[in-house]
């Protein structure tokens, strides 16, 4: 015999309160899914490719495996400079944006110096974007390459 689950708000005072909660946490489950499936994918990109190529090279395949998944990927964002309330198109780019929510900037160094972390902190900035994933592809376990960040 199937069970019927009921649940019940014992709190209705608190539900505006309540829904709000909800849905950050939503926001945030939402964000925990799409950061790992972008790093299963670079992985599998890592695991193919292997240290040693070029930053692009790493590019292409990431944004191929993610768009297979079905997420929405754009490659190359632009993302303007704000200063003093004017916003002024410079050039700057996002390597991939994902699902319009986490910015992933890619590279292929020896080292992430704190340039490298300015960098994707200044785009997460000016586009307005709560994550980050700093992925350096010129490791031999991709795993410590990966550097998230959250503002």
């Amino acid at each position: 015999m199937p069970y019927k689950i009921v649940i019940k708000n014992l709190h209705r005072g608190s539900q505006s309160n309540h829904r709000g909660t909800q849905r950050k946490n939503l926001k945030v489950m939402e964000i925990n899914v799409i950061t790992k499936e972008i790093i299963g994918s670079a992985i599998e990109v890592h695991r193919i490719l292997g240290p040693g190529l070029l930053e692009s090279a790493y590019e292409e395949c990431l944004f191929f495996e993610l768009s297979k998944k079905g997420l929405k990927t754009e490659k190359q964002h632009p993302v303007p400079i704000i200063y003093k309330d004017i916003k002024l198109d410079y050039g700057y780019r996002i390597d991939i944006l994902v699902e319009s929510i986490v910015i992933i900037e890619l590279k292929a160094v020896d080292i992430v110096n704190p340039v490298h972390e300015a960098q994707i902190l200044t785009y997460m900035k000016f586009a307005g974007k709560p994550i980050g994933l700093l992925i350096n592809f010129n490791v031999i376990v991709l795993k410590d390459g990966i550097k998230r960040f959250r503002i």
